[in-house]
């Protein structure tokens, strides 16, 4: 198998750079936000730090393609970085804390591209996570000073605690009332939103969460973690990896039955 600890060590880099960045204008009083043609927020913040990976990213890998939400795609070939630089914008703006830097090493394989490399990185919280393929995911403040993430080994529904960012999206689908059925058969739901549910997952806090409709970016550091911690991450459609414009997670145990029921039509 591939090591990709210095890819892994580059991606923490990128991290440290655009936590620096990301946190300087936030809160900032004179912050600049505009709306985005999908009707979006972006500050000045996403896209300078956006800028400030590139930058690195063409010093120190200049064959390797890239992918941001905010510049779209730049390169070709078998190795693609993604990124979203602040992941939680309107919270950004807003002054919540729980936003973060999303950057992902993707390779293409049998299967097209899969993460092989992440980084989620929430300067804010004070939390960052990560994970290699096939070196497992991990939480804490640098490489040598972490703990190694788990997934929970609850498995009954009855018993999950399901975390998931709105209701508007899974009622524009029609699949609103089987996320309520499964609102109501789990132990616990929270609305925390965005890359968050995807890390609590991964560290055994919570046991499943889902979105119906996300970008690559939202989701390819998310995958490779909870994938490296025993979970699953799927599309709604039960197709593993990143590429399917949604999302399922769950500590495995569960992941069929979570399906289940956002796959429900009324």
């Amino acid at each position: 198998m591939p090591d990709y600890h210095d890819d892994l060590r580059l991606a923490h880099v990128l991290a440290d750079a655009a936590d620096a960045a990301t946190m300087d204008r936030f809160k900032a009083l004179d912050l600049k936000v505009e709306t985005k043609p999908d009707m979006t927020p972006v500050s000045e913040a996403d896209k300078a730090a956006e800028e400030l990976i590139r930058g690195h990213l063409h010093r120190a890998r200049p064959r390797d393609a890239i992918l941001g939400e905010e510049y779209g795609i730049e390169g070709t070939g078998p190795r693609r970085w993604v990124v979203d630089p602040i992941d939680g914008t309107k919270n950004y703006v807003r002054g919540v804390p729980v936003w973060a830097t999303l950057i992902s090493l993707m390779e293409a394989g049998e299967n097209g591209f899969q993460p092989v490399v992440g980084v989620v990185s929430a300067p804010a919280l004070g939390r960052r996570w990560w994970a290699a393929k096939g070196a497992g995911a991990y939480s804490g403040r640098s490489l040598t000073s972490a703990t190694r993430l788990q997934v929970s080994k609850v498995e009954r529904i009855a018993d999950a605690s399901f975390a998931y960012a709105s209701m508007t999206g899974w009622e524009e689908q029609g699949r609103l009332n089987g996320f309520m059925d499964l609102t109501r058969a789990c132990w616990r739901t929270r609305g925390y939103g965005d890359f968050w549910p995807y890390m609590m997952v991964a560290e055994g806090s919570v046991d499943i969460c889902a979105e119906p409709e996300l970008s690559l970016w939202d989701m390819a550091a998310n995958a490779i973690i909870v994938q490296e911690a025993g979970g699953r991450f799927t599309s709604l459609d039960g197709v593993s990896g990143p590429g399917g414009g949604n999302a399922a997670a769950s500590n495995g145990l569960l992941h069929h039955e979570l399906l289940g029921y956002l796959n429900q039509r009324y």
